[in-house]
């Protein structure tokens, strides 16, 4: 897999819109998700693999009690994606990822906690387009039909309607990326969408080390994190846009109003 590190501000740009020319159309469309760490050694890993033990038999579990008592937020009608969107957006444990098809919001989780400094950051650049060209044939052909490259949870219900299903549509491990309903602002205004494995126990580190050339790693030096986050903050890539209320608001002022920490291991020290 392609691991390249950022020298400057204006290369961290070229690194990241790498490949977003699209010569059918004569613009700039990335075909790429991006999801931004603020240390470049975290794993790729799902909420539900952090749970740790027999995380995979307690999937239904936790998914069925979740329908069970959130019938006042969602509806019957609504499809188990609908479900499973909603159960990630509040931070119930699943097998999705949170990814966006914004470089430069990548770029503000990267760099959002200061604490972190003093740690290489990095983005990661996943081709959804070419990783939904080798999904099961008719989960292609929905898409096809839609005249679309990702799914939304109305399409991908079309083509696989709950987790079982996915799990047992082939014995070869695939990765598709979906968009979540537009329930708030906040999964609006961070451009987002999810990732799933139809394995929950694969890692997607590890798949990707058998499928390297379909994601990059771009670095973010600790030395550039302070650039980054105050030429973010200038345009207007913060917490008071992408999570929209009081509590996006305090984090983004806390952060804008507080000194340059030059050495953040030292803080809280004598």
């Amino acid at each position: 897999m392609q691991v390249e590190t950022a020298q400057s501000w204006a290369d961290v740009q070229e690194l990241l819109f790498e490949g977003s020319w699209n010569p059918a159309l004569g613009r700039f469309r990335s075909p790429s998700a991006f999801r931004g760490l603020s240390q470049s050694n975290y794993e790729l890993i799902t909420t539900l693999m952090r749970l740790g033990g027999p995380y995979q038999q307690l999937e239904k579990h936790i998914l069925r009690n979740f329908t069970k008592y959130a019938h006042r937020d969602v509806v019957e009608r609504d499809s188990w994606w609908h479900w499973l969107s909603v159960a990630q957006h509040h931070g119930l444990p699943t097998r999705l990822l949170d990814w966006t098809h914004s470089p430069f919001i990548a770029l503000h989780f990267a760099t959002a906690n200061t604490e972190k400094f003093d740690c290489d950051g990095a983005v990661w650049c996943i081709d959804y387009e070419t990783i939904h060209q080798r999904l099961p044939r008719h989960m292609q052909t929905e898409l096809v039909k839609e005249g679309a490259n990702s799914f939304t949870t109305e399409v991908l219900a079309r083509a696989v309607r709950t987790l079982d299903e996915l799990d047992n549509l082939s014995a070869d491990p695939f990765l598709l990326f979906f968009e979540p309903p537009s329930m708030d602002d906040r999964i609006v205004n961070q451009f987002a969408l999810f990732s799933v494995m139809s394995n929950p126990a694969i890692g997607l580190d590890t798949w990707l080390e058998e499928h390297p050339e379909l994601g990059r790693k771009v670095v973010i030096p600790a030395a550039l994190k302070w650039e980054i986050r105050d030429k973010l903050d200038q345009c207007n890539i913060t917490e008071r846009v992408l999570f929209p209320g009081l509590d996006g608001l305090t984090s983004w002022l806390k952060r804008h109003y507080s000194p340059k920490n030059t050495n953040p291991t030292s803080a809280g020290t004598s």
